[in-house]
């Protein structure tokens, strides 16, 4: 079987003063604090995350 792809995923900006859904994004991402890294894997549910909140991320393929 395959290894799924999995991405790596950096928050970048600071998610205080955002949007609640945008908070809940993060946070669903496993993302804590600014410049934490986590990796995820790539499915759709975390791609539609990683979009929602592009603009607080650094995303990389791992």
């Amino acid at each position: 079987m395959a290894k799924p792809k999995e991405l790596k995923v950096t928050l970048v900006k600071s998610k205080h003063g955002r949007l609640k859904s945008h908070k809940a994004c993060v946070a669903g991402l496993g993302l804590r604090k600014m410049h934490q890294t986590v990796t995820v894997i790539d499915t759709p549910e975390n791609r539609g995350m990683i979009n929602r909140v592009s603009y607080l991320l650094s995303v990389k393929e791992a």
